[in-house]
């Protein structure tokens, strides 16, 4: 075994929480998840926003979470205190700072800083860890994840070429092949068949799990904020937006907390095929992170807005964010419990059931809607909490 290789991965005994590094790293992210939901809140305000300007939205807001999940991987995976490691961390810091200054402009004038920022970090990702794993296992590994990275390159750099629809639709492309890698574990010819087991601290990514959508609660804190201080504070409509927002942020906190989102790690350790559980995790926690974000457009344009014609728009992004969270959430308490609970779905089919009503409502009756739901889930966590003693995980097998 290669002595360098074995420095650089991570240690048996390692301690499994978080260092000041990835938080250091996330910082970041607030920012840029901040640039791709002000985006987003752009087109709406102009009242230009199409199936197309959505769909631009989501495939940039994918490409940070790829990254970000990623990374993740990567110090779970290796020893962050070695330099090798923070340096990576650090390049990626740098590239998703790029990637987020230019998202107004992603797909115009600022398309080769954002792919080339984006594609960059994970190349170079590659040519430092397989040369540095020459000798071990993990090394195979990391040559799948280079190959992948490599294949979905060309798409990502044809885009920057093109213009127009053009440049979308390989940018789809190349999203979806990075998707689709992660979910399937870079698979490689020298790696096949798929491992069963995937050598992760279960602890240690599930914190890395929550505390990602913690940054998406800050993201929402920060855009709620901002427009509430940007609007005259005698305005009654826009306090109680602002209040709204506040007891929702809450509410998404509370509902996320509740038992599974506790439990993820135990029931990571204790399935017999781990890799399910974190595909389902991951999957879970974009969801419930796209969910969040779509919650801070909604609410920053009800703050700025909250009495008037509401368009069907906004409808989508105030009550579809609850209905996006509330679907990652299911998809969390079914891999540790291998169930749902009804109140779940029950409240995303409430809140799609009442969508088409709003639209006769200001904006802020559509937020308070919203609101109640949650509540009666959050009420329904702590009844069903009093009435039944705590679970152990029971992922599915």
């Amino acid at each position: 075994m290669s002595t360098r290789a074995a420095k650089l991965l991570r240690k048996p005994g390692q301690p499994q929480r978080p260092t000041l590094l990835e938080l250091f790293f996330d910082l970041v992210f607030v920012f840029a998840l901040n640039r791709v939901s002000q985006r987003l809140v752009e087109d709406l305000t102009e009242r230009r926003m199409v199936l197309a300007e959505a769909g631009e939205t989501l495939l940039l807001l994918l490409a940070f979470l790829v990254l970000w999940f990623v990374t993740a991987w990567i110090t779970d995976l290796y020893d962050p205190q070695r330099p090798e490691t923070q340096l990576l961390v650090f390049a990626a810091m740098l590239g998703a700072l790029m990637m987020a200054v230019v998202v107004p402009q992603a797909f115009g004038a600022g398309s080769l800083v954002f792919a080339g920022a984006y594609v960059a970090v994970h190349i170079v990702r590659g040519l430092v860890l397989v040369p540095a794993l020459r000798g071990h296992e993990a090394q195979r590994r990391a040559s799948g994840v280079l190959l992948w990275f490599s294949m979905s390159a060309v798409p990502w750099i044809a885009g920057v070429i093109v213009a127009g629809s053009a440049r979308g639709l390989l940018w789809t492309l190349a999203i979806a092949i990075d998707c689709t890698a992660i979910l399937l574990f870079y698979p490689a010819p020298w790696t096949l068949p798929a491992p069963r087991q995937w050598p992760v601290l279960a602890e240690y990514l599930s914190e890395r799990y929550r505390q990602f959508f913690i940054i998406a609660l800050g993201e929402l804190i920060l855009t709620t904020g901002s427009a509430y201080s940007d609007t005259s504070f005698r305005q009654g409509g826009a306090a109680a937006a602002f209040a709204v927002s506040f007891t929702t942020t809450v509410l998404l906190f509370r509902v996320y907390l509740f038992r599974a989102g506790q439990l993820l790690p135990d029931a990571i350790t204790a399935a017999a095929e781990p890799t399910r559980l974190i595909r389902e995790a991951f999957l879970a926690h974009v969801l419930m992170v796209a969910g969040t974000v779509t919650v801070a457009v909604g609410y920053e344009l009800v703050i700025k807005h909250p009495f008037g014609h509401t368009d069907l728009a906004w409808i989508f992004v105030i009550l579809g964010g609850p209905v996006l969270f509330l679907a990652g959430r299911a998809l969390v308490e079914h891999a540790v419990f291998a169930r749902v609970s009804r109140s779940r779905p029950i409240g995303a089919l409430v809140l799609a059931g009442v969508s088409p009503l709003m639209i006769v409502f200001p904006p802020l009756a559509a937020a308070i809607t919203a609101a109640l739901v949650l509540s009666c889930i959050a009420a329904s966590d702590t009844i069903r909490a009093r009435r039944h003693p705590p679970e152990a995980p029971s992922p599915p097998r």
